[in-house]
């Protein structure tokens, strides 16, 4: 069989927990990986080169940008961030399935440019959850936790677009879920092309 790696692109609203569950799934499971963006901002405190990110000038950037070593980049704040091509293609030839934690517009573009990648999108079992999540962080003005709001209102509108709706309720079993999604993708046709031209062959010399 084709035991190359899966794409599986993971969105969400902000306090939905996204990063709590795919924590989850890297901790329970060793066929993982987690996919690191690239980025023009200066590295924080204990953040590593290659770790949180990969760290690059803004002419790295662009010449990247040039080259088509990105998969998707987008622009924030006066920096580029961007997801490196060559390191999720390795990890996925190595076996790996790679986890893209990205935001929707990031994850269409992907979509394109990887058909056979899955996009499933994060959720809490309702809106009312969601804000109660957002303020139980204590990180962030309610200025801040209500802007988040308004930005989810928007991302709503493309969920349709996603393969799978993930509801994070309990992530234990809510991990599971995400496991299984993944898992099925290594059965779909267009995974395992190779290994239908080989089946295709031996039939045909049996």
């Amino acid at each position: 069989m084709n035991e190359h790696g899966v794409l599986a692109v993971i969105s969400g609203f902000s306090g939905a927990g996204k990063g709590t569950l795919m924590k989850a799934l890297l901790e329970k499971y060793d066929n993982y990986a987690l996919s690191i963006s690239a980025t023009t901002r200066n590295p924080r405190e204990g953040e590593v080169d290659g770790r949180e990110y990969f760290f690059v000038t803004e002419d790295r950037f662009k010449e990247m940008m040039e080259q088509d070593a990105l998969i998707e980049y987008a622009q924030y704040v006066n920096h580029y961030y961007g997801t490196p091509k060559e390191y999720v293609l390795s990890q996925m030839e190595q076996g790996k399935d790679v986890l893209l934690e990205i935001e929707i517009q990031g994850a269409l573009k992907v979509k394109e440019r990887f058909p056979e990648a899955i996009l499933i999108f994060v959720m809490p079992p309702n809106a009312e959850e969601l804000k109660r999540r957002l303020i139980g962080r204590g990180t962030e003005s309610m200025d801040v936790i209500n802007a988040r709001l308004r930005r989810a209102v928007e991302e709503a509108e493309g969920m349709d677009s996603y393969d799978y709706i993930l509801i994070n309720d309990e992530i234990s079993s809510c991990t599971e879920q995400l496991h299984k999604m993944i898992a099925v993708q290594h059965s779909r046709v267009s995974n395992n092309l190779a290994f239908l031209s080989q089946i295709r062959e031996e039939l045909k010399n049996i």
